[in-house]
């Protein structure tokens, strides 16, 4: 797959997280997605416009002047978005977790844009995933990305998790 919804290097693209791979793959896949729609949006245009016999118009033109400028908007705020998002799940310099950032180490993802049903259900399968149930209670306690990330949600999911531990 070609990335070209932000400027990586194939050295920067090789040091990725797992996490930030995916992120990049993802936005590069709805960017992919948004184009294909505005060349199709311009061929059902242009279609209408010889359709009526408005083969010299300037409409077409200036429709898609519309299409290219919405595709770059949405994709600059794909981008930032992307970049943002990959920000938080880096390590700072100096080795601690930003205020507002990701764990690398938390073995899920931590996506401050999803709500918090989804977080709930993305940390919830990551601890389910571990057999040994002290050993799942142990790490749950300890985990302060998911205090952080579940917010309210952290106490019921403790609540379940040590529902399974007895």
């Amino acid at each position: 797959m070609e990335f070209d919804i932000i400027d990586i290097t194939k050295e920067e693209l090789e040091k990725l997280t797992v996490v930030a791979y995916k992120m990049l793959r993802t936005a590069q896949q709805k960017k992919d997605e948004l184009v294909r729609k505005s060349e199709e949006e311009l061929k059902t245009f242009k279609r209408i416009i010889l359709t009526n016999g408005m083969k010299n118009s300037s409409l077409l033109d200036a429709k898609n002047e519309e299409i290219q400028t919405e595709l770059k908007r949405e994709v600059a705020l794909l981008a930032d978005n992307l970049l943002y998002n990959m920000s938080l799940n880096e390590p700072s310099n100096d080795g601690d977790i930003g205020g507002d950032g990701g764990d690398e180490g938390s073995g899920y993802i931590v996506d401050y844009s999803l709500p918090y049903n989804q977080r709930y259900a993305i940390v919830r399968d990551y601890y389910f995933a571990i057999a040994d149930p002290q050993e799942r209670m142990a790490l749950y306690i300890a985990d302060e990305v998911a205090k952080r990330y579940l917010d309210r949600y952290y106490g019921t999911l403790y609540d379940v998790l040590y529902s399974y531990s007895k």
